[in-house]
């Protein structure tokens, strides 16, 4: 029996793949024969990604926030078989009374309008058979007090993916909704309340533990590979939702 389309030989393009979860999706499709290509804004760490990544994979300093530089870097890249954007700034948590709304329409700016620009420059290179995956999270579903914006991106990021499904078909469009991970997603903390939240979320959790980069990279590399799957979000959160 066929099981999904495999990542051998198939080019991948990862924006936000320098760190956390992007870079350990370079790595393992990087493991399974692919062939990677990482965007991201900084030029220091996608150096160091591409040193520390095994496999063919290839890299460049983009600034996603910039459409046209985002429209240049696709129109010189050439076909490719999946996009996975995973790029984003560290959170900034905080009721709405103490909001700072440039600050909040920044967070769009990132993680929904710079998204936006990949999927509509990008989708075109994408080959037949191939794939879009964006990256939400599971403040959309299970909010805090505190996380307005952060949870207004994440619902806008799921109702995007399900446009773009019916919009793009037969490129299949998902995303994957990660709960709390180890990444410099929170290092707007310092150290100690960064191991106070793992360690308090993780208690909480029926896994026990929050989650790691890689942890989240499979559900990404799923994805990319079942070709009978699209418009969905997949929960990765150790059971957050269910506590």
């Amino acid at each position: 029996m066929r099981r999904g389309n495999g990542l051998a030989n198939k080019r991948v393009v990862v924006l936000g793949g320098s760190s956390g979860i992007g870079f350990a999706v370079a790595e393992l499709s990087a493991a399974q024969g692919a062939k990677i290509i990482i965007a991201s804004s900084n030029a220091e760490r996608v150096q160091k990604a591409l040193e520390s990544v095994d496999g063919e994979v290839q890299g460049q300093a983009v600034d996603v926030s910039d459409e046209r530089a985002v429209e240049t870097f696709f129109a010189e890249l050439g076909s490719f078989d999946h996009l996975v954007y995973s790029a984003g700034d560290s959170l900034h948590l905080h009721e709405l009374s103490a909001t700072d709304l440039k600050q909040a329409r920044r967070a769009f700016e990132l993680r929904y309008w710079s998204a936006l620009a990949a999927v509509k420059y990008g989708s075109p290179h994408i080959r037949q058979g191939g794939s879009v995956v964006l990256t939400t999270g599971v403040a959309g579903q299970r909010p805090h007090k505190g996380w307005v914006v952060a949870a207004s991106v994440c619902g806008t990021i799921e109702a995007l993916t399900r446009a773009l499904a019916v919009e793009l078909a037969p490129i299949r469009v998902n995303a994957v909704s990660p709960g709390v991970v180890r990444t410099n997603l929170w290092q707007n903390m310092s150290a100690a309340e960064r191991e106070h939240l793992y360690e308090s979320v993780g208690k909480s959790l029926p896994v026990g533990r929050v989650g790691e980069p890689h942890d989240i990279a499979q559900a990404y590399l799923f994805l990319m590979q079942e070709g009978f799957i699209t418009g969905q979000t997949i929960v990765v959160d150790g059971g957050t939702v269910l506590v």
